[in-house]
């Protein structure tokens, strides 16, 4: 087996909308590279990057794929991903392990939903990135048009190398301004001729050189000096500029493609290698603890787990990142995180589905080994006397909640596990069993996402689900105080129950005063597990009800206070002050005075003037400024309150107050307004006052809700 050095290896990721040809360009690519011999078509299903049942059903990429070619001396790793935000957990994770990106975009539709989403991913992780406008075939195409686009968007360091002669159905040709040649194909794609650039083509090619040449020497001192000299930058001077650009995020060139004609797939492979920069290249790794980690073949053994899934019938295939010295057969590496020690026992190149067993892997590739007992996404290894943990991922947070439940009953822990390892392979997904809501709330990044993980339950795991709207995590407080003497008693032959209370209650808040006018013997602050407090005052004087008695008291409260008299749900900032009592010398016990607690509580707190708290969510909207207006209107319909605004290049940043009751409509319409473009981040700030009308609306369905139980 060929092996190759961490200087000859270059890791691609795919990028771009969907229906962009992604995967198309990954067929041609291997293709180009002898690794296939006959192309496939995602119309066809027969592509090596999209074998799932359910991407074959959809015709779409739902999931990252790993891929490897072999070109002049190079190994190039492609990685295919999805064209949508819903998906962006596969897309983070495969630009984390990549020192390129090529965004793909589609000649007929220009900039799309995709791009402008993926594109924030690239600034934020600074990805060297290279674009190819695709389908230059099609009837619709407009390079012009879809440049033109993509400098509005990413700016004037967008920059065309090539250009094409005769886009359309006719496309078989384009000038490169790079090494000012004219490449054409032959009907059935594939290698081209080099052809002089023709005379109609001259000026525009050489004023796209120039523009070219200007825009590379701008980005570097040496080079600029010699433009200044010459007046020219010779093609090795130019692939200089454009590396050391790339590396720096500083310039976007543009190619051209017809992926399903097979046409500049060979020219693209030929730039990475020779212009993309490969792992040895790029500033070093930083660890948890700020340590560079250099990428060196020569190095000792470090890798990084940046994806995990299920294999049928085989177990857990890790996907890795070699990031320092050479990962070997029979390795035992310690995984920094767990401290538990791996045994290597396979190593895998990967070619979609299929699995390349090798010997040895080195710093700067990507492959995948099966079995590692106690290692998962995000996970370091290393050799022994090498402690080194990567910053992890970053995951996306989830902007859309559902409610889950097994439809048979018996099949909940069944549920359960197949919940906890979808969670494994996507660590954008988060379960949460709620206690409060008595519901299994599964967490994700859109509706998209949710089809995916119910076709994965339904098909992977055969299990029956349902979806619906998750409880609201309600609080109920009270506004004004109450007063009241609630006795218990039960006699039924022998020892009764009996307990009497005289109890006062008022709203808590950080400046209210003790009571005035009772006399205090204890006094107990309890912070709410569910936040909040309660502050409970014993103030019985010459002995009314024994010192004993007051934890059950307390216990009586505290168990009304977990499911609230208006809803259910917790009760929070709350004064009790218990100040007179009676007791029986026989019948008096724990259960009497727990009781009467309770039910005096409940009394006082209906009297009360009880108000009911939703939960309210600091929400950041990152929507397209053509949009703002729409998004802000929808803002306003749902009960939210726009806090301020800010400019992000051709987004904005909108800032609101949203209730988490709101929100699941909310998502919904932003996305249907939008088109996908949106996004929306929000994080817990406050509980606020449930409407009026809204209230009694949903004290109206709790009351059913026991009618009916």
């Amino acid at each position: 087996m060929l092996q190759f050095d961490s200087k000859h290896v270059k890791n691609v990721v795919l990028l771009g909308h969907t229906g962009s040809g992604k995967t198309t360009l990954a067929e041609t690519m291997l293709f180009e590279s002898g690794i296939i011999h006959r192309r496939g078509t995602v119309e066809d299903q027969n592509t090596i990057a999209d074998y799932t049942d359910i991407e074959h059903e959809k015709g779409k990429t739902l999931f990252s794929k790993l891929l490897n070619s072999k070109w002049k001396g190079y190994k190039i790793n492609i990685l295919d991903t999805p064209g949508y935000d819903d998906l962006s957990g596969d897309i983070i994770a495969s630009m984390r392990v990549s020192e390129c990106g090529l965004m793909l975009l589609n000649a007929r539709m220009g900039v799309e939903v995709g791009t402008d989403i993926i594109w924030q991913y690239t600034n934020e992780f600074k990805l060297p990135t290279i674009f190819a406008v695709n389908q230059l075939d099609h009837e619709k195409a407009d390079f012009d048009k879809t440049v033109a686009e993509a400098k509005a968007h990413f700016g004037n360091q967008v920059v065309i190398v090539q250009y094409p002669v005769n886009q359309g159905p006719n496309f078989n040709a384009v000038i490169d301004v790079l090494n000012m040649v004219m490449y054409q194909y032959p009907p059935e794609g594939g290698k081209p001729e080099k052809l002089p650039i023709p005379n109609s083509e001259k000026e525009k090619a050489i004023q796209l050189h120039k523009e070219l040449i200007e825009t590379i020497a701008a980005n570097d001192e040496q080079l600029m000096e010699n433009y200044f000299e010459k007046g020219e930058l010779n093609e090795d001077e130019m692939k200089l500029g454009l590396h050391h650009s790339l590396i720096k995020h500083e310039i976007f060139p543009v190619f051209c493609i017809s992926a399903k004609q097979n046409m500049g797939g060979g020219r693209l492979m030929g730039f990475i290698d020779n212009v993309c920069p490969s792992a040895y290249e790029m500033p070093p790794r930083l660890t948890i603890d700020n340590r560079e980690i250099e990428c060196s073949d020569k190095g000792k053994t470090a890798i990084f787990i940046y994806k995990t899934i299920a294999e049928p019938n085989v177990g857990e295939l890790s996907f890795f990142k070699v990031l320092s010295g050479t990962v070997k057969v029979g390795d035992e590496l310690t995984n920094e995180e767990t401290g538990q020690v791996e045994k290597i026992m396979q190593l895998f190149e990967m070619e979609g589905n299929k699995r390349i067993a090798v010997d040895e892997l080195t710093a700067g590739d990507i492959g995948a080994t099966l079995k590692l007992k106690n290692t998962h996404t995000n996970n370091t290894l290393h050799e022994k006397g090498f402690p080194i943990a990567i910053k992890p991922i970053e995951f996306p947070t989830p902007t859309f909640t559902i409610a889950v439940e097994g439809t048979k009953k018996g099949e909940e822990e069944k549920l359960s596990s197949a919940l906890h390892q979808l969670v494994e392979e996507d660590p954008s997904i988060q379960v949460e069993v709620s206690a409060e809501l008595k519901q299994t709330l599964l967490h994700c990044q859109g509706e998209l996402h949710l089809a995916v993980i119910k076709w994965k339950l339904e098909n992977t795991y055969k299990l029956s689900v349902n979806f619906q709207k998750p409880k609201v995590a309600y609080r109920e407080t009270i506004q004004t105080e109450a007063d009241t003497t609630y006795r218990h008693k039960k006699q039924s032959g022998g020892a009764g129950q009996f307990g009497e209370i005289s109890m006062k209650i008022y709203p808590f808040s950080k400046d209210t005063p003790d009571p005035k006018g009772y006399s205090i013997r204890g006094k107990e602050e309890i912070e709410l597990p569910w936040g909040g407090k309660l502050v409970y005052y014993n103030c019985i004087v010459g002995g009314a009800i024994d010192t004993r008695f007051h934890p059950s008291i307390l216990k009586g409260i505290m168990e009304k206070m977990q499911e609230g008299p208006l809803t259910g749900s917790h009760v929070q900032d709350v004064c009790v002050v218990v100040y007179d009592g009676k007791m029986h010398a026989v019948d008096s016990n724990d259960l009497s005075f727990k009781i009467a607690g309770m039910m005096a509580f409940k009394e006082n707190f209906v009297n009360a003037n009880p108000q009911l708290l939703e939960p309210i969510y600091t929400t950041i909207i990152t929507a397209p400024d053509e949009i703002t207006g729409s998004v802000m209107s929808s803002i306003q319909s749902h009960r939210s309150l726009v806090e301020g605004m800010d400019a992000e290049g051709h987004f904005t940043k909108i800032k609101a107050l949203i209730p988490i009751a709101e929100m699941h409509e909310f998502s919904a319409a932003v996305r249907s307004i939008s088109q996908g473009r949106a996004k929306i981040a929000m994080e817990f700030s406050h509980y606020d006052k449930v409407p009026y009308e809204i209230q009694n609306e949903l004290i109206k369905s709790f009351k059913k809700e026991l009618q009916e139980v």
